[in-house]
């Protein structure tokens, strides 16, 4: 946990830059430009209005094929297409577009970016709250029974029960708070999918997510909210963020990370 102000304010602001250049990346979130969703049988979709799937950006032509639903899966032609469930979703690349399908539930759908989008051309950074090392804090993760999963919906209104490795509790404003956690990356830490008081005022409404550090063997765990960042949806209505279930919106005022995205005008 030992950490002085300039060496977090250094890690801080480099996890800041990553961050931006994920942002900038041509398949990042601000080259999300659709999200259809597919119907069983075909589904032909191209620049022409009377498609199922009608796409707009450079390149695109009339009619470019057809996407076919059924059994669950999803074709093209004879080749059969790997959702966003599997580590490499099949890419479909149109013109401009990068495109590939995505399963949410029994639902099926084909997610669009344009390398060429507006947003991306028009992006001029994310903003935040100043760096406080008063919100780098030790809290320690109350294990889950096993099996425990924790209820989740998204935008769309999709819900889905997911693992959980337990509480994380932390100690804030004289009072002990706690985050119900998701599975993290494989070096140990956690994901948290939570909702504050800033929440529809300085931040985004929907909330906000976070990783924490690795968890200790003792169980205790760092959670730098210097680092929580804005979900998806913040830059386009074509994501399918998870929201914070009820038991992770604090009545507390978490005055660190990202603030609300404002596109420029």
């Amino acid at each position: 946990m030992t950490a002085d102000a300039s060496e977090h304010e250094a890690a801080v602001r480099a996890w800041w830059t990553a961050r931006d250049a994920r942002l900038r990346d041509p398949d990042g979130w601000l080259t999300l430009v659709g999200l259809h969703w597919l119907e069983p049988g075909e589904n032909r979709f191209g620049a022409d209005p009377g498609n199922e799937i009608v796409l707009r950006g450079d390149g695109v032509p009339p009619v470019a094929g057809s996407l076919v639903v059924e059994g669950g899966v999803v074709r093209l032609g004879e080749d059969v297409l790997a959702d966003d469930l599997s580590r490499e979703p099949t890419a479909i690349n149109l013109g401009s577009l990068r495109m590939h399908v995505i399963r949410r539930g029994e639902r099926l759908g084909l997610r669009v970016r344009d390398h060429a989008s507006l947003a991306l051309g028009a992006f001029r950074g994310m903003r935040h709250f100043p760096i406080d090392l008063g919100w780098r804090l030790l809290g320690s993760l109350e294990p889950a029974a096993a099996g425990d999963e924790i209820e989740i919906m998204d935008v769309t209104g999709t819900v889905s029960h997911e693992p959980t490795p337990g509480r994380v509790a932390f100690e804030r404003d004289g009072g002990t708070w706690r985050i119900e956690a998701l599975p993290g990356k494989e070096d140990g830490s956690l994901w948290l999918v939570f909702g504050d008081a800033t929440n529809g005022h300085e931040t985004y409404g929907g909330g906000r997510f976070v990783y924490t550090e690795p968890v200790a063997a003792d169980g205790s765990v760092v959670v730098d909210f210097n680092v929580a960042y804005n979900p998806p949806c913040v830059f386009s209505p074509y994501a399918t963020c998870p929201l914070p279930p009820s038991q992770n919106r604090l009545a507390l005022r978490i005055e660190a990370g990202e603030l609300a995205y404002r596109p420029p005008s």
